[in-house]
């Protein structure tokens, strides 16, 4: 099992509320959900009872989480997100006099050539 899908069942078992977990997370709501569904295909058992109104644990997911909270604390903290700088070197013009055409678009002011 991957320690990624396990911090985040984690995550969710102790809010048991999927929102909330993937703020807390910082993912987007629609990766948690499905890393918990893969987790369940993986698992072969669901680990949620998803109501309108609640979520719970099933007893499957009582006894993964106990089995997941010892293998985060076994496994290496994980490494930190390295941050890209932002922005990029400005390209220039070439002494056109205008800015540098964007692939994929027709050169503005530009005559198509006829047959």
């Amino acid at each position: 099992m991957n320690i990624t899908l396990l911090r985040r069942f984690v995550a969710v078992a102790e809010e048991l509320h999927f929102p909330r977990a993937a703020q807390e997370l910082d993912i987007p709501l629609a990766a948690l959900y499905s890393s918990i569904e893969k987790l369940e295909t993986e698992i072969g058992h669901p680990l949620f009872v998803r109501d309108r109104a609640t979520t719970r644990l099933t007893h499957t997911g009582e006894l993964l989480l106990v089995e997941a909270k010892e293998r985060i604390a076994a496994a290496p903290p994980p490494a930190a997100k390295t941050v890209a700088p932002a922005g990029g070197k400005a390209k220039a013009s070439k002494g056109k006099g205008r800015t540098p055409a964007v692939k994929g678009q027709p050169k503005p002011y530009k005559k198509r050539q006829g047959r």
